[in-house]
């Protein structure tokens, strides 16, 4: 699947123009990399990253506090055009969070206020990928003094960078090729999966790696056996070849 990079920041009015072109560059920069831009459906900061994703072609999925489009656009006076999907949660600004956070593959910080610390605080908890686009104003020069009081190791990894596109570029490198192994605490360890067996480990049918018992990134069940993955692209070629079988 295309990876979701989330874009959390402020919503509010009076945000500095030079401060909102930071945030279009950085949803054009995410729509460039072919991935998809996930933000809360609200205006500001969100909102200018999303119209860059559409200016390049991106897609822009919306996670909505609202329970209807009506809603969304009377109540919480909240912008659509600029997105492909509008996801209605029903669950108000504070409730959506958890949805947002969860939804991203990685998680962007640009600017903010309590809004946007409550979704820090939940990415960095959940251990996942981080980034922040800094010099855009709210918390998001403040962030790496306030995990450094929290002195608490998730998993998270952070990084920071002024300049959109690197941070982009950055982050996909990072998530490629280090943390896709255990993207959140929900996530087993992918590196739990060897080419030598561990005791307790089933082997992958379809790569023949050998997977620890609580390492697998898939599970199957076929006429009373089951079946362990390495990886979900592993899973979808097994499940493949089942279908192809019956035919």
């Amino acid at each position: 699947m295309l990876l979701k990079l989330g874009v959390m920041g402020g919503a509010g009015d009076g945000i500095p123009p030079e401060y909102l072109d930071k945030a279009a560059r950085l949803g054009e920069a995410i729509a460039e990399a072919g991935c998809i831009v996930v933000t809360g459906a609200c205006p500001g900061l969100p909102l200018a990253a999303a119209r860059g994703a559409k200016r390049r072609g991106g897609t822009v999925i919306g996670i909505s506090p609202a329970l209807s489009l009506d809603e969304h656009a009377f109540h919480y006076e909240s912008p659509s055009l600029a997105h492909d999907v509008l996801i209605f949660t029903g669950s108000g600004l504070m409730g959506r969070e958890v949805v947002n956070i969860r939804s991203s593959d990685v998680v962007l910080i640009v600017g903010g206020s309590s809004g946007t610390l409550g979704e820090l605080a939940i990415a960095y908890d959940e251990g996942k990928l981080i980034g922040v686009l800094t010099a855009t104003g709210g918390i998001s020069d403040m962030v790496a003094d306030i995990l450094a009081t929290c002195n608490k190791d998730t998993g998270a990894r952070v990084i920071y960078d002024g300049d959109p596109t690197r941070l982009v570029q950055r982050l996909l490198d990072a998530y490629r090729t280090e943390h896709f192994r255990r993207p959140s605490v929900f996530c087993r360890d992918a590196s739990d999966a060897t080419s030598t067996p561990a005791e307790g480990s089933q082997q992958d049918p379809v790569c023949g790696m050998w997977v620890a018992p609580r390492a697998a990134a898939a599970r199957r069940s076929k006429d009373g056996t089951r079946f362990v993955f390495c990886s979900l692209h592993c899973a979808e070629q097994f499940d493949e070849q089942q279908q192809s079988s019956i035919k």
